[in-house]
């Protein structure tokens, strides 16, 4: 065989054994499977890249949503530190009531009113007819919906119905205010629930717990009721002040409001403790 030829077939099978090590060996810079799922884990991440979702409006155009609501929070979400920035979530953000409380920022983009400025809003509804185009579906309250827009195109805005978003999940952040409980009309001697609001960082709870007055006494487990509402049926009568233990869903942080609840109760009465995250 002639130098020339076998230098070229030599290169040739050089060629092909190279082209086969990278057919069988997977590249590490490249995993299917990540991409197609960042856009959908990124959102619980404080920090991480905007996702995409959707966005609408329900209640009056200036208002709050509704009052009430699946998380239980009533008349609070049209007064600070909520002032109507609030929003009803699709089922993967409400989360059966465990999103209760958490916190995210958005903008939208893909309407000329748009101003490009974000807006951050706390989960006090339940959405559950949303998500069926999006699995981020967030059900803003009028005045939220109408603060992502141009200064006095919010109008014009709201007119859109629906609007493709970003958002990111954020801490929760209220200067000033400390965590609040609210005592369930239901509560009597040996059953108590509570309403948990303005939980700063996380927002959200994943384990609120119950002591009584006396220094032997244990913490006790209470239960979600629903929305943002824990209760406790002990079967026997609880023995006032209670100090409350709560733990974070995302972060696992723990605190404690000592002697929060005082002796002599009163239901639908709010009790504000002295502490946050």
């Amino acid at each position: 065989m002639a130098p020339t030829l076998q230098r070229a077939l030599s290169h040739l099978l050089t060629l092909v054994a190279s082209l086969s090590i990278l057919l069988v060996v997977p590249s590490s810079c490249f995993n299917p499977k990540k991409i197609v799922n960042a856009s959908y884990a990124s959102y619980s991440l404080y920090g991480s890249d905007w996702s995409p979702a959707v966005a609408t409006w329900y209640g009056p155009a200036q208002g709050d949503g509704s009052e009430g609501g699946a998380c239980g929070y009533g008349s609070a979400v049209g007064e600070p530190p909520f002032s109507s920035l609030m929003s009803a979530g699709s089922p993967l953000l409400f989360e059966s009531g465990e999103g209760c409380g958490s916190c995210y920022e958005m903008k939208c983009t893909g309407n000329y009113a748009c101003s490009g400025n974000s807006v951050r809003v706390v989960i006090t509804d339940s959405c559950p007819g949303c998500g069926s185009d999006a699995q981020y579906h967030f059900d803003l309250s009028g005045t939220a919906f109408g603060a992502m827009a141009i200064s006095g195109q919010d109008e014009k805005l709201r007119n859109a119905g629906k609007i493709d978003i970003q958002f990111r999940r954020v801490e929760c952040n209220y200067p000033g205010v400390s965590i609040s409980f609210r005592v369930d009309p239901g509560s009597n001697k040996e059953y108590f629930a509570i309403l948990i609001e303005y939980e700063s960082g996380d927002g959200d709870l994943d384990k609120v717990e119950l002591r009584e007055a006396h220094a032997s006494a244990q913490w006790y487990s209470m239960q979600r009721s629903w929305g943002a509402v824990w209760k406790l049926d002990k079967g026997s009568a609880l023995v006032a002040p209670f100090s409350i233990k709560l733990t974070t869903l995302k972060s696992g942080k723990t605190i404690v409001a000592n002697n929060v609840i005082p002796a002599g109760w009163i239901i639908d009465q709010t009790y504000r403790s002295i502490v946050n995250f």
